[in-house]
């Protein structure tokens, strides 16, 4: 009996400590959702960082960012004359025939019009190169490259004095050996002094001096003085009405370039899978994948689109020749038709349309940021006497196709009394917008107005009429225009308006500051109703929106943001924050949605975080509209009957909102692995944390859960949780639940870890 009992006694001891184990010793599988700490980390920094350069922006006029330079390679003009000497000089080959500018040649843009650039035992420049050695990808522009976080299609290297070690060294590139390039150079007298001159010291003539003087050279090729922006600078008459219905068009949530290359370099920080297809499908290039590993296939740096006119043909590869075909692959979707697969394509990839004329004003505002006023001179000769690369034409088919439309003259003939200018039926809204100082208000009179909008002003108003609350001033897309508004600027209040009928988006306004949508009802704007995107300081009140394909309110990547007493319905999603700061979203009435309420961080957005947002106070009830999105956008992939949905967000609070008759679940808390698959590089925390649910009021939720959800594993309930990040809080004692126990505030660290661990053992390792 004894013997028995130590057995027993024996045998819950060894399950005790085998539950010990499984429950707290770490394992990779199930650890790598517990979240990493995030309210001090690099990337909230960086965010931030990021926040401050939209608070300082005018308009278009921004501010560019810090030159991406290292402290141990201060430029001097010394140093960056060496480099340029160095640049043209074809010592820098095994074979003394080619230099950086047979690749990167100031008369063509900086690069070598050819789609795969050639190495060596080539013979001539550019274009017309012959004989050497195809590389596996087409130069990238220099301009502008001392803006660039990183350098080379894949991102390889860090900066600009690590990108210059590469070609000179590779064989199939210049095939030069370092000790003897040091060498060749030290016998050379004027080398000895340049380099003694610029390097002080022992060993002047060292292979780091040499590419770090090449990179300065590199640093100093700075183009930011086209035409456009002399108009972001104010002078409207830079631009003609061909290029200025062409950036709105840029802008547009119809083509969605900005979103990728945005002002004022036209690039941004992030790799993006585009769907370029291959030259030869059966040697596909990865991109960024050699570099970074999974969840990079195929993605690429985002190129500069200044001088973009200049540097055809397009694409890390040089697939497409003009403009022209780069707009009809985006069009198309861009690679889906290409056979990529449409689940690794960037969501800001979407189809679209426009008439020949539109496509046209667009590539006209393209070649509206040409600007060559800082192209160097090419050496008439350089210290080794070899020879140098001469003055070429650009024949680029880009070029040669290209005919600008006329500047055409407006006169502007408006009422202004005051600090108000009043437009009237028959009359250009636009040509009110122009004529607006800082201070003043539009008034636009009732009726029915057929405008695609710029908004490019700071300190204005723009307010239609109303009666009895209701907006009389009505602006009508009539199916064919693409946009009511583009904007950028600070304290702007747009109100009292109808917008109805545009094909992708109501209002938008990006990087302003201080900026308020008041009382605007939106009826089948296309993708989006109102969409502030990177934007600090956001009021939007009292709107009425209906028939959007993604997001009736959308706010992305902004900060400080008020949502409060709007009315969302038949959309595919109601209300949506996306990585941004400090979001209130107060008193809505969001129904029959696909979702109701999102709040996401996404991989690969300016901002990298989704933090500090309340919902509070909300009714959000019947959401079970049946999902319209476009099959590329993530949000295509929300369930109908969503009510609320956080995906990877921190510090959210839910509290005190009526939440009713959702058929999948209520509110639902989830990582970006559910979304985008188990084992992706991400360049955000994709774990929800600090979140915390409470005081809400449930009634029929989760009753008839959508296809994606059961499929997922879940079951309709008012509570959804996928156990990622341990330290989320629940409060909701009269709620259904999936797992059935949450931890709540008051829980021990201990016993919240122990509950989190044992629902992923359950969910993940069982």
């Amino acid at each position: 009996m004894n013997n028995n009992i130590k057995f027993v006694f024996l045998s819950f001891f060894i399950l005790f400590l085998l539950s010990m184990f499984f429950l707290f010793y770490p394992i990779d599988a199930i650890d790598l959702d517990r979240g990493v700490p995030y309210k001090n980390s690099k990337i909230f920094s960086q965010s931030e960082n990021y926040f401050n350069t939209i608070s300082s922006s005018n308009n278009l006029n921004r501010s560019f960012p810090d030159i991406v330079s290292r402290k141990d390679n201060i430029d001097s003009p010394e140093k960056v004359e060496l480099g340029r000497m160095l640049f043209f000089d074809p010592i820098l080959s095994g074979d003394n025939t080619m230099s950086c500018a047979h690749c990167h040649h100031p008369d063509l843009g900086f690069s070598d019009n050819r789609g795969l650039s050639m190495g060596n035992n080539g013979k001539g420049v550019g274009g017309k190169r012959t004989g050497g050695n195809i590389l596996k990808r087409g130069s990238p522009t220099l301009w502008n490259a001392g803006f660039n976080h990183a350098q080379y299609w894949d991102g390889r290297a860090r900066d600009l004095e690590h990108q210059a070690t590469f070609p000179i060294t590779d064989s199939s590139e210049m095939n030069q050996d370092r000790i003897e390039l040091e060498k060749e150079l030290n016998n050379i007298p004027e080398y000895k002094q340049l380099f003694e001159k610029v390097y002080p010291g022992n060993n002047p003539v060292s292979f780091k001096n040499i590419v770090f003087a090449i990179a300065s050279f590199e640093r100093s090729l700075i183009s930011r003085n086209s035409r456009f922006d002399k108009y972001a600078r104010g002078d409207l008459e830079a631009l003609s009405s061909s290029e200025m219905h062409g950036l709105n068009i840029f802008r547009s949530l119809k083509t969605r370039c900005f979103e990728c290359h945005n002002f004022p370099t036209f690039n941004n920080p992030d790799y993006k899978v585009i769907g370029v297809p291959d030259l030869d499908p059966n040697k596909p290039d990865l991109g960024r994948y050699y570099v970074q590993g999974k969840g990079y296939e195929r993605a690429f740096k985002v190129p500069t689109l200044r001088n973009i006119a200049l540097t055809a043909p397009y694409m890390h590869n040089g697939i497409f020749k003009t403009l022209d075909e780069v707009i009809d692959f985006y069009a198309e979707g861009g690679g889906i038709k290409h056979g990529i697969d449409q689940a690794i394509i960037d969501d800001k990839i979407r189809s679209f349309s426009l008439s020949s004329s539109d496509k046209e004003d667009l590539i006209s505002f393209l070649h509206s940021l040409t600007d060559e006023s800082k192209k160097p001179n090419i050496p008439t000769e350089v210290p080794s006497g070899l020879a140098v690369v001469s003055n070429l034409d650009n024949e680029s088919l880009e070029l040669k196709r290209f005919k600008p439309k006329k500047f055409t003259d407006r006169t502007i003939n408006l009422k202004k009394i005051g600090k108000k200018i009043y437009v009237n039926l028959g009359q250009s809204i636009q040509d009110g917008i122009n004529l607006a100082a800082p201070g003043d208000t539009v008034i636009i009179g009732p009726g029915t107005y057929h405008e695609m909008l710029a908004i490019d002003k700071s300190s204005i108003k723009i307010m239609g009429i109303t009666k009895d609350g209701r907006p009389l001033t009505i602006l009508d897309g009539r199916n064919i225009l693409s946009d009511a508004a583009v904007g950028s600027g600070s304290n702007i209040e747009i109100s009292n308006l109808i917008v109805k009928d545009y094909t992708s988006n109501g209002i938008m306004l990006n990087h302003a500051r201080d900026i308020i949508f008041r009382n605007i009802e939106c009826h089948n704007t296309g993708l989006y109703g109102i969409y502030p995107v990177e934007c600090v300081g956001i009021l939007i009140e009292n709107c009425i929106v209906t028939g959007s394909s993604d997001a009736a309110i959308y706010v992305g990547q902004s900060k400080d943001i008020i949502v409060r007493n709007n009315i969302a319905y038949e959309n595919v999603t109601g209300i949506e924050i996306e990585n941004s700061l400090n979001a209130l979203v107060e008193n809505n009435e969001v129904y029959n949605n696909t979702g109701g309420i999102l709040v996401f961080l996404l991989p690969n957005n300016p901002s990298k975080v989704s933090m500090t947002c309340k919902v509070i106070g909300n009714y959000i009830y019947d959401n079970n509209h049946e999902n319209f999105a476009d099959p590329t956008a993530i949000v295509s992939k929300v369930p109908p009957g969503t009510g609320i949905l956080i995906m990877a967000g921190d510090d959210v609070e839910v509290t005190e909102n009526k939440i009713m008759n959702n058929n999948s679940f209520g509110v639902g808390l989830i990582g970006l692995d559910l979304l985008f698959g188990i084992g992706n590089k991400y360049d955000v925390d994709p774990i929800p944390q600090g979140c915390y649910i409470h005081n809400n009021i449930y009634k029929n939720n989760g009753n008839n859960p959508a296809g994606i959800v059961v499929e997922s594993g879940f079951q309709g309930a008012d509570i959804l949780w996928d156990v990622t990040g341990y330290d989320n809080n629940w409060n909701e004692p009269n709620a259904s639940k999936l797992p059935p126990i949450l931890p709540k505030k008051d829980w021990s660290k201990l016993s919240r870890l122990f509950n989190w661990r044992l629902w992923r053992v359950i969910t993940r390792v069982i």
